[in-house]
């Protein structure tokens, strides 16, 4: 049990969450977060993402509370008994991809993503991707709609919805997966240790345009993309007990 007496509230713009700051706010007392020893993120999935990305160099836990539609990351919203929740909640560690993207023009374009990278074709035809790790060309040409590389709690996220593997926590594996390929025909991906190096290059770059999308955040017109995992970023997360990535992780794999 770790008391947590100092907390930040950071909201969404969603107007139930900013009301749930404010009550909670005035409940509890409200520190920036620089001086915090938890932030309480409310929000969905995508706002307790936004917030990691944001707090990163502070090195403070953070604990979510669903005031959205999508809350895998996050936890029960409940104004009651949140001192104790604190105290008692468990801890996840996090490490983010690191996504280096060069473009047509030339430009790099770095970016970290706590659940995935993916490239995604941005024109009407399929794009065509040749796929290296650690150096060595892996598949010559994947004929496909996108392909992302996804970190176990991004596993249930784009990289689910494309049918790749849940990856368990911990497992120190990315998972690699195609979206939509057409060659080779229903080619689902492949699993690689959290080690791994991997490289897109984009063929046809002009006839069939790219984008690359870290988290959210995209860069059009990329022919290359290396991404690896970084371990000199941590992500601290807070889950109520019984109820961290790891559980809902196995719970996905059964509804």
């Amino acid at each position: 049990m770790q008391p947590r007496e100092k907390i930040a509230f950071l909201a969404s713009s969603a107007a139930i969450a900013q009301e749930a700051q404010k009550a909670l706010a005035d409940a509890h007392g409200a520190v920036p977060p620089e001086d915090a020893d938890v932030i309480v993120a409310l929000g969905g999935d995508g706002f307790m993402l936004q917030t990691l990305h944001g707090t990163q160099d502070l090195d403070k836990p953070v604990y979510g509370m669903n005031c959205g539609t999508v809350g895998f990351l996050m936890n029960e919203y409940d104004e009651s008994g949140l001192s104790e929740r604190l105290a008692m909640a468990n801890e996840e560690i996090i490490n983010p991809l690191h996504m280096r993207a060069i473009g047509s023009d030339g430009k790099i374009h770095e970016a970290l993503a706590i659940n995935e990278v993916s490239l995604l074709r941005a024109g009407p035809q399929a794009a065509k991707l040749r796929i290296s790790v650690d150096g060595k060309v892996r598949m010559e040409e994947l004929v496909c709609d996108g392909a992302l590389v996804a970190t176990p709690a991004g596993s249930t996220a784009y990289n689910y919805s494309s049918h790749g593997p849940i990856l368990p926590i911990g497992s120190d594996v990315l998972a690699l997966t195609a979206m939509s390929a057409f060659r080779p025909r229903r080619w689902r991906g492949a699993l690689l240790p959290k080690s791994a190096k991997v490289r897109f290059d984009v063929l046809e770059p002009s006839k069939r345009p790219v984008m690359a999308d870290a988290d959210s955040r995209s860069n059009h017109g990329v022919i290359s993309v290396e991404i690896r995992s970084e371990p000199s970023v941590r992500h601290r997360i807070l889950f109520d007990p019984g109820h961290g990535l790891e559980e809902r992780l196995i719970r996905e794999q059964f509804v």
